[in-house]
């Protein structure tokens, strides 16, 4: 009996994601439910030969992201720097390393590189989405249409597509309408403090050494949000860069309590509010509803003297 209800679970959800049903419904009634699915393969890009294509490859180690685009880059994508345009500037620590820019000049950014409202944008890097993935959800907390390329640069090589060396297209400005960033899409630290303290669920997508504190090369102080849950970004896809079926997606957020009918209050982080994104992705095409994000994550939380800290494993 085991054996057919986990055959049955993974059949419904095989079905979800394949079908036409799920391709039109595109979630399950948030606000990105009027958007394009979250995560997308190569042949949406294709059959879409005008959608924007953002390539958003960064390196925590100090690498050039540019320097990267110009050895290889998707034919007519165009380079968006994390640092200049999707993060704020001028903010104090506790803002974390990547603050979300203000809403105009978001709105400027975005339509300096030729993407209005009503633009298709599919992104994607060379880490599986992990940066990349901070465009999608960024424009999709806004409802456009934006998605990330699943297995990012990794797959469409493999595909064997072509790419383009140099500095790429000049995308021709447009303009992008300013809104304010959904509160209902944001937490605080202390909104992601109580939450944890009541025993809300809490993900910290970095690495096991840096949720429990051996490694400390990066943050003002080690360790994690106190009640937190390391949900690291890897564990999420597969040997190919491609996001992990939906089936294992399900099995690995059920492992770390994530419960699909109760989550609507989870709360996502990592380092500086970029590869935190991937979870919230990941959570919206399994049809979770779209859990907040601690944009400050552990940069801003441990800048503050005045927060508590944990190390060691989740307790």
């Amino acid at each position: 009996m085991a054996m057919l209800a986990s055959t049955a679970k993974k059949s419904c959800i095989d079905w979800a994601f394949t079908s036409p049903f799920w391709r039109g419904f595109k979630g399950f009634g948030w606000q990105d439910a009027r958007v394009i699915a979250p995560v997308v393969d190569s042949s949406f890009l294709l059959s879409h030969p005008h959608a924007v294509v953002a390539d958003v490859r960064w390196y925590l180690d100090g690498r050039s992201g540019h320097d990267a685009f110009r050895a290889g880059h998707l034919p007519g994508a165009i380079w968006i720097d994390l640092e200049a345009h999707l993060s704020g500037h001028g903010q104090p620590a506790a803002a974390g390393r990547h603050p979300f820019p203000t809403p105009s000049d978001f709105a400027a950014a975005m339509g300096s590189y030729g993407i209005d409202d009503h633009s298709v944008v599919v992104a994607y890097d060379d880490m599986g989405g992990m940066v990349a993935a901070r465009l999608v959800v960024m424009l999709r907390m806004l409802g456009r249409d934006a998605a990330l390329l699943d297995g990012g640069l990794a797959a469409w090589n493999a595909e064997g597509h072509p790419v383009n060396e140099g500095d790429g297209r000049t995308p021709e400005p447009t303009t992008f309408t300013e809104q304010s960033w959904p509160a209902r899409r944001l937490a605080d630290a202390d909104t992601a403090a109580a939450h944890a303290a009541s025993g809300g669920t809490v993900l910290d997508a970095r690495a096991a050494d840096r949720f429990t504190g051996e490694n400390a090369a990066i943050d003002p102080r080690p360790g994690h949000v106190p009640g937190a849950r390391n949900a690291p970004w890897q564990a999420l896809l597969g040997p190919d860069s491609r996001m992990l079926p939906a089936i294992d997606l399900l099995a690995h957020y059920e492992a770390i309590g994530v419960d699909p009918g109760t989550n609507a209050n989870t709360i996502c982080y990592c380092g500086s509010g970029v590869s935190a994104c991937l979870n919230v992705l990941a959570m919206e095409r399994l049809g979770f509803d779209a859990p907040r994000l601690f944009v400050a994550s552990w940069s801003g939380w441990s800048a503050d003297p005045d927060r508590p800290t944990e190390t060691g494993p989740a307790q």
